[in-house]
């Protein structure tokens, strides 16, 4: 969601149709967390108002929904206004699908059977509008989370996820993996999880970043390494991710997030294991 150092005056006109990509872009290329987290409230506002000037545009709504949930899931500790923030990037995500694509909206509202044939009628030029529907998806529901109604929503928002593993032009496929890696690895096998499944995805979202994304390893050892309790493999990832630059264009930010939860991860690990 990115940056733009210009005025109030860069929202009219054609610069608009690409300020909130710039927005975005500026914003995860930022190394200083604390930085972003002050500063980003006025931005949302900013996207809010992009989003009135052109009600219909997909690439909008989708940047306002990605950027409305990772603010209210990395940098927001109060529940009650995640919850708020993580509500307006699912209907923000929601909007953005249905601008794209006529036949999904109102797509919550059905049954799973149905909701999964309009999904997997989705193809390659609505997969961001896909995409951001399902990562508001998960921010609602994991700003959610002591709510049965968010929850059931979960393989809802699975399926979207796997749709976008077929569509050959699809974009974010390594942020696609992570997210099913960690939705394999909530539970233990015995109560439904699929921990492997889940390495895999892990394994797979690592690869197509080259490394670079440091969020996939701290939540493979977060989600997979500690499920199946296996501290040589959590020490290692979390130590990779202590050593790695956190300066790569896309993920500065969230790398420098991961760090700090790699630190936190390997303090507690005597305690954990």
């Amino acid at each position: 969601m990115a940056l733009l150092s210009a005025g109030c005056a860069a929202l009219a006109g054609s610069a608009a149709s690409g300020f909130a990509d710039n927005l975005s872009a500026a914003i995860l290329d930022q190394e200083d967390p604390d930085l972003v987290r002050e500063g980003l409230p006025a931005y949302l506002i900013l996207l809010d108002a992009l989003v009135r000037s052109d009600p219909d545009n997909p690439r909008n709504l989708g940047a306002a929904a990605q950027l409305y949930a990772a603010y209210g899931i990395a940098f927001t500790t109060d529940p009650q206004r995640a919850g708020l923030l993580t509500r307006q990037a699912r209907d923000y995500g929601r909007r953005a699908l249905c601008s794209a694509e006529a036949h999904a909206c109102g797509l919550d509202a059905l049954d799973f059977d149905a909701f999964a044939a309009v999904v997997d009628g989705i193809g390659s030029s609505d997969a961001d509008a896909l995409f951001s529907y399902a990562v508001g998806s998960l921010a609602y529901i994991r700003g959610h989370s002591g709510e049965w109604s968010a929850i059931a929503g979960l393989p809802q928002a699975e399926h979207a996820l796997r749709h976008l593993l077929d569509l050959p032009a699809a974009g974010n496929l390594a942020s696609v993996n992570m997210y099913l890696g960690i939705l394999n690895t909530l539970r233990p096998p015995a109560l439904g999880g699929r921990p492997e499944e889940g390495r895999a995805f892990f394994e797979k979202a690592i690869e197509l970043s080259d490394g670079q994304d440091l969020t996939a390893k701290v939540e493979f050892a977060r989600g997979y390494a500690r499920l199946v309790y296996d501290r040589e493999l959590h020490d290692r990832l979390l130590n990779e991710v202590l050593a790695a630059p956190v300066r790569s264009e896309g993920h500065t930010l969230f790398n420098a997030i991961a760090r700090r939860e790699a630190a936190n991860l390997l303090a507690s690990a005597n305690d954990y294991f």
